[in-house]
């Protein structure tokens, strides 16, 4: 079983979008005014979902119509920015993956009418078409099986749609961005690492370039073995809203010695550079550390792209004045690593946001 492409690609599918009429449902809404949804298809789509999967809609329908049918359906919310009128397919699924910001490659369409595949193919060639008739084979195809479905994965979907009701309300606040972000109610909670976020923390250290220090990628297993370490803090940073959540935005890695704490490690998704995470983490950091009356010194290598990263630490009082506590700090940091110092002074709970954090005092 194979889908219709222009290019054949391993690339996990990010997205799939569902043509409604004799695809998602049988019949045809407009024609026959009764649909029926089977439980198999259902089923995918239910599953599709939890896997971290984001579906959504290309429909040639009265929007109303269509919408209200998937509402009464149970699975209207599964659905993220519909696409249903009369434009062509193929301007649908342009407009779904450019608003997520994903690559067409990471898209998927579904559809029950040949022509209408073809026109998406030919519009999009990296887009994978499937034909209706393989709706409930979908979740045997590796394009659709992620090696590891995280806790962030599994709410994937009501992150989006969080995030397109906090960019809506961000474009109706006429204020200055510290009021807009008052108004969010933001909450950051800072704990250690459990097993089911090790795999989102993993995830992090790969992906993250802007906001990490170090670029190193921490495995699974190296992650494992820290956490059963009593002089490491492996630490994953959360952050909610009255929108909803954004999952798991930030790993700190940290060793305890008597008279300094080594930041191995601070990587922090891009998805929130604007709501200040990386400074209040480190500040929280900070604060945590002078309670102690520890030091701290921490691992920063430059690269191309983590020039925000270099920001915060410098912002934060981060320094390269040399200090004795360095000589607590076991290891050759390696080939391009620089290891800032800071003399750890308590600091004042940030403005804009609550912290909610474990104890390392």
């Amino acid at each position: 079983m194979s889908a219709d492409r222009g290019e054949s690609g391993p690339t996990l599918v990010k997205c799939l979008v569902w043509d409604l009429d004799n695809t998602l449902w049988k019949g045809t809404l407009l024609e026959d005014g009764e649909v029926v949804l089977s439980e198999e298809v259902a089923d995918v789509v239910r599953e599709l979902d939890a896997r971290g999967i984001l579906q959504s809609v290309a429909s040639r329908n009265d929007h109303d119509h269509a919408w209200a049918r998937l509402e009464e359906l149970g699975l209207a919310e599964h659905f993220v920015l519909p696409q249903i009128g009369w434009g062509a397919k193929s301007a649908s699924v342009r407009a779904i993956a450019d608003r997520l910001n994903f690559a067409t490659s990471t898209i998927a369409f579904i559809d029950d009418q040949p022509a209408e595949r073809a026109e998406v193919a030919y519009a999009l060639p990296e887009v994978r078409c499937y034909p209706a008739e393989e709706a409930a084979s979908l979740l045997e195809l590796a394009d659709f099986t992620p090696a590891v479905v995280t806790v962030d994965a599994r709410r994937r979907r009501r992150m989006y749609q969080a995030s397109f009701e906090r960019e809506s309300a961000r474009s109706d606040f006429a204020g200055p961005d510290e009021g807009f972000l008052k108004s969010l109610d933001l909450v950051m909670g800072i704990g250690r690492a459990g097993d089911q976020e090790l795999s989102r923390v993993e995830e992090l250290t790969l992906r993250t370039s802007q906001m990490n220090a170090t670029g190193v990628h921490y495995s699974d297993a190296a992650l494992r073995s820290l956490v059963t370490d009593p002089n490491h803090e492996v630490l994953v940073t959360t952050l909610t809203d009255r929108f909803g959540p954004h999952g798991a935005v930030g790993v700190v890695l940290v060793e305890r010695h008597p008279r300094v704490w080594h930041l191995k490690l601070l990587a922090t998704s891009c998805r929130v550079v604007s709501f200040g995470a990386g400074t209040a983490i480190l500040n929280w950091l900070v604060d945590q550390a002078a309670r102690v009356g520890a030091h701290l010194v921490a691992d920063f290598r430059p690269t191309d792209r983590n020039r925000m990263m270099e920001i915060a630490y410098r912002f934060a009082g981060f320094t390269e004045d040399p200090c004795g506590c360095r000589d607590a700090v076991p290891g050759d940091p390696g080939t391009g690593v620089q290891r800032l110092h800071l003399v750890a002074e308590r600091r004042a709970a940030p403005a804009t946001l609550t912290i909610e954090a474990v104890d390392l005092a």
